[in-house]
């Protein structure tokens, strides 16, 4: 280490207490401990700029610590305004839960065994083959396309009750 790095890090200890109480006032816990981290590492990375005088180094480290905070306040407004955009498109997306037919089929894929409810699902809320759906199962396609049979035979029972079997034989 040479004579500017040690300084670096004699000015970076002198000051972490306060820089991390810097952070506390404006951030939650966990999160002051991240910001004093990337504030350290920032300051290390450019610890050639800081200055050699410790009232000036203090400054220097508070300027490279401000800078942190601000780069995660706009992270986080970016991440808000992200959720909020998919928020918004999955309102707008979702089917009307008032629909007693979309009701009463997702309860019954609801209802499926859990390994025939996946195959159900990647095949058709998103959109893969049943050949695809197999390969990100990790079953043959001969299996999955046994067991999708065997979903669609327990869909049609669970939405259809009273089928065809069912009218007694007297037509």
């Amino acid at each position: 280490m040479n004579e500017r790095q040690s300084r670096g890090v004699d000015h970076i200890s002198t000051n972490s207490a306060d820089l991390l109480a810097y952070f506390e006032h404006r951030a939650r816990g966990a999160e002051a401990a991240d910001l004093l981290s990337e504030t350290m590492a920032t300051a290390w990375r450019r610890v050639d700029a800081m200055p050699e005088d410790s009232t000036h180094a203090r400054m220097w480290l508070f300027g490279i610590a401000r800078n942190v905070l601000a780069n995660a306040a706009r992270g986080a407004q970016r991440r808000w305004k992200l959720a909020d955009r998919l928020r918004a498109h999955l309102v707008t997306a979702a089917p009307p839960d008032d629909d007693q037919r979309a009701v009463e089929v997702r309860d019954a894929v609801s209802r499926l065994p859990p390994d025939l409810r996946e195959l159900i699902g990647l095949i058709h809320w998103d959109g893969f083959s049943i050949t695809d759906a197999a390969g990100i199962i990790g079953i043959p396609a001969s299996t999955a396309r046994t067991r999708y049979q065997t979903a669609r035979r327990q869909l049609a029972r669970s939405l259809d009750p009273v089928g065809p079997a069912s009218d007694g034989g007297n037509a």
